[in-house]
């Protein structure tokens, strides 16, 4: 677990910023998606996956926990995402990490091919790298030391 000291302002803003960029690139490949927020997906112990995040997605991940107004995760007992809301709902549905854009939902339209996003990956590693991260890291404590940082 690291506990590195946050990047300046004006490094992560440009973080986020291309945090953001990458999204939207992965939202105009021609990939046929059909999410509709069912989160069958977002009960980790049930699917046996969880996402891994870089920390500019935890940053960018973050961001969206403290918009949606909580300033810390709590584990849910039925070990389903902490990002879940109290009626079910993804609460950082805008801000959610790109394994859950690409891996997690069969309903969807299944986990992206590789070949497809790897120029993205890619793109994640090298900011992760550039902002002194340790790679990709399980959602929950990801998230949690990014808002322990601000």
């Amino acid at each position: 677990m690291s506990r590195k000291k946050q990047p300046p302002d004006s490094t992560l803003k440009a973080a986020l910023d291309e945090v953001k960029a990458i999204y939207a690139e992965l939202e105009k490949r021609p990939l046929q998606r059909d999410c509709q927020m069912r989160t069958q997906c977002c009960h980790f112990r049930l699917t046996g996956r969880t996402p891994f995040l870089t920390l500019g997605e935890a940053l960018y991940a973050a961001q969206g926990v403290r918009a949606s107004g909580r300033k810390d995760l709590k584990p849910r007992p039925d070990g389903a995402c902490p990002l879940l809301g109290k009626e079910g709902r993804c609460t950082i549905y805008l801000h959610r990490p790109f394994g859950c854009r690409t891996h997690f939902c069969h309903e969807a339209g299944g986990m992206y091919p590789r070949k497809h996003i790897a120029d993205l990956i890619h793109r994640l590693e090298a900011l992760d790298e550039k902002l002194g991260g340790d790679g990709s890291r399980e959602l929950e404590p990801a998230v949690s030391d990014a808002l322990a940082k601000r």
